[in-house]
């Protein structure tokens, strides 16, 4: 098992938030990728743990040929964009922007005198030229939602070899992934496969995650193959 702690890593940040970074696979960032992040797994490229300012703004800017998920875990945003303007994420909810050949532009903006936490991720589509899209979801208390991946011939999700799905745990829940699997724990102390750590760190391991929350209302992250 390899782990990757918040504190292991250099702050960055752009206009209005400040974010550290987990994954800047090869792939995408080559020789700027920063020595300390993890690559990726599958088509996942990218993961960063933000904080939006006070009435802080990613400002407008474009995408193409890139899935661009979203996880709220603390406080809340209003999307402004070119898909679905106007859309409000909060706490356990996530919002997935597929980008495609069609591209979208979006600005994210925290309406809140207080920061908050948002987990950006990123996914290489598993086939260039498809159209834009965007859909959002909830999470359950002491349920794994998935909000990324699985075949063509479904809607619940946008379709992709790698899968993503988000659970929302009080103390003593637990959930359980065969394979080569990464997890992410924005918040709450949890034990993975037998080893405590703390909440900001990303685990990786190639052979099977068993994970137990430590704490109520704790997030947690899985990317995986996703083999539906």
């Amino acid at each position: 098992m390899k782990v990757l702690q918040y504190h292991d890593l250099p702050q960055g940040g752009f206009n209005g938030l400040e974010e550290r970074r987990f994954v800047t696979d090869r792939r995408v960032f080559g020789s700027h990728k920063i020595p300390q992040t993890f690559n990726g797994l599958g088509n996942f490229v990218y993961l960063a743990d933000a904080s939006f300012l006070p009435y802080g703004e990613t400002r407008m800017h474009p995408h193409k040929e890139i899935d661009v998920i979203s996880v709220m875990t603390k406080g809340e945003i209003n999307h402004q964009g070119s898909l679905e303007h106007g859309s409000h994420l909060q706490q356990n909810m996530a919002q997935v922007q597929r980008a495609g050949g069609e591209g979208f532009s979006h600005n994210e903006v925290n309406p809140s005198a207080a920061r908050n936490q948002l987990i950006q991720i990123w996914v290489l589509p598993d086939e260039m030229g498809e159209p834009a899209g965007f859909k959002t979801y909830r999470f359950e208390s002491g349920k794994l939602t998935k909000i990324y991946g699985g075949k063509k011939n479904q809607s619940a999700t946008f379709y992709s070899q790698t899968g993503i799905s988000v659970g929302l745990a009080n103390t003593g829940d637990t959930f359980s992934l065969e394979g080569e699997v990464m997890a992410y724990l924005p918040d709450g102390a949890a034990q993975i496969n037998g080893e405590k750590l703390a909440a900001q760190s990303l685990v990786y391991v190639d052979h099977g995650l068993e994970y137990k929350a430590l704490e109520d209302d704790s997030h947690v992250i899985f990317i995986y193959h996703d083999q539906e």
